[in-house]
């Protein structure tokens, strides 16, 4: 018996939401990997850009466990020498809570071509409110 793959064609894209309130982010993180690369459907192929597109609700309502409000750091470099920029989880949630969504999740993508693919399927937002009710999209209890 042959085994099957899915074609570009045939490929069917669902609108999820998840509502990131009271969530542990590592748990949230790996729910919304999982279902940007697609492995929650019987016909995942690994090398296809399968997945649902995600939209994920009060990123600034997370819940991060132990101390790691204050000391994970993120690294980011300008390009020049000595542009190294350290910045504290407290920080980012203060000014950007979806920043803090989006690495987790990326973190937990391929790091291919396929994975930045994979990523622009997912749309964070740090309020209870998104522009993409035409889309009609399914919520997702986690």
């Amino acid at each position: 018996m042959k085994t099957y793959s899915m074609k570009l064609d045939e490929i069917a894209k669902d609108w999820l939401v998840v509502d990131a309130e009271d969530v542990v982010l590592g748990r949230l993180a790996t729910q919304v990997a999982v279902f940007l690369r697609g492995k929650h459907k019987p016909t995942f192929t690994a090398n296809l850009d399968m997945g649902d597109n995600v939209i994920v609700l009060n990123a600034a309502k997370v819940k991060i466990t132990g101390q790691k409000r204050e000391q994970k750091v993120y690294l980011s470099h300008t390009g020049y020498m000595g542009g190294q920029r350290v910045t504290t989880m407290k920080k980012l949630m203060e000014k950007r809570p979806e920043e803090v969504i989006l690495r987790a999740v990326k973190g937990m993508l391929p790091k291919t071509r396929l994975g930045r693919k994979q990523l622009t399927n997912l749309r964070v937002y740090a309020g209870g409110e998104h522009p993409h009710g035409p889309q009609q999209p399914k919520i997702i209890e986690l």
